[in-house]
């Protein structure tokens, strides 16, 4: 769990970079304030789920869950479409 808390922040930045945005121009089209999405990228600052997929998919990217042992995947928009 540490070690994944540690890597959101790089992987935040590297989605907004490979996008080709500013943090300025991010922040601004998921409505977050630039020193949030700064603090976010620095790791000074936990990001919630909401955020962090509304910044991926801003940038083109989907949050994907995998299983090794059954080899099945999904995403959000997959949960969102079941009764759970």
């Amino acid at each position: 769990m540490y070690l994944v808390i540690n890597m959101i922040g790089k992987v935040i930045k590297k989605m907004r970079k490979e996008s080709n945005y500013s943090q300025d121009g991010l922040s601004k089209i998921v409505n977050i304030g630039r020193s949030t999405l700064s603090d976010y990228e620095r790791e000074k600052t936990n990001i919630s789920f909401e955020d962090l997929e509304n910044i991926a998919k801003v940038c083109n990217y989907e949050i994907l869950f995998h299983n090794k042992k059954t080899n099945k995947s999904w995403n959000t928009e997959d949960i969102k479409r079941e009764d759970i």
